[in-house]
């Protein structure tokens, strides 16, 4: 598995406010859009892309388009849905599904609630979407469904993770071709499986507790 954790005083600063716990709902939605968009630039360095022969103002040139099948942008709901505006801006041409998760907070063991995906993801490039990577449980999940439907390589987009999910992550895919893009890596789990220092429940600073 490949890691990659974002290095730029950017996105360092947007995670700063986003960790904020006086940071309202309206500015954690807007930030965590504007952070996805620049950790997606990471995210997409190898995007298949096929030649393309264009007319510029001047002469005939080649250039590059994304190739078919298009990438599939998987964001695990109902927090990852607050990263797809994000990412969709900047792969517009994208499809998307949707997968439904949620942990169990006895077990912490992740439960399948809801999919909306193609049966057959042969060849495709699917990017997941998951604001946290605490116990790699829910999305360790999401990645073994999207192998199991015939994905060639899939990479997770994660606002923050612990190394204790970043390690379950990597034991868990072997030597299938996995990528994982964090805006930060923090110190942590605490005895409640929440990141240290974290920014606490992604989902509920997004849309409320209801």
């Amino acid at each position: 598995m490949r890691l990659h954790v974002a290095d730029h005083p950017l996105i360092t600063h947007k995670l700063t406010v986003l960790r904020n716990r006086e940071t309202s709902s309206p500015v954690f939605r807007q930030l965590t859009e504007e952070l996805v968009t620049l950790l997606a630039y990471e995210a997409t360095r190898n995007v298949r892309v096929a030649p393309v022969r264009i007319t510029t103002p001047v002469t005939e040139t080649m250039g590059v388009k994304i190739s078919e099948p298009r990438p599939l942008v998987v964001p695990i709901l109902r927090a990852g849905l607050g990263m797809l505006e994000g990412m969709t801006k900047l792969v517009p041409t994208a499809e998307v599904g949707f997968l439904g998760m949620v942990r169990n907070e006895e077990t912490l063991e992740p439960q399948t609630y809801a999919e909306r995906l193609p049966d057959d993801l042969s060849a495709r490039q699917c990017f997941v979407l998951d604001p946290m990577l605490a116990t790699g449980g829910s999305l360790g999940a999401a990645i073994d469904f999207l192998f199991a439907r015939g994905a060639q390589d899939v990479t997770a987009i994660c606002l923050l993770a612990a190394p204790e999910g970043v390690e379950a992550i990597t034991a868990q895919v072997g030597d299938r071709d996995v990528t994982l893009v964090l805006g930060a890596l923090d110190e942590r789990l605490n005895e409640k499986g929440y990141i240290v220092p974290g920014l606490g429940d992604a989902g509920d600073r997004l849309y409320g507790t209801v």
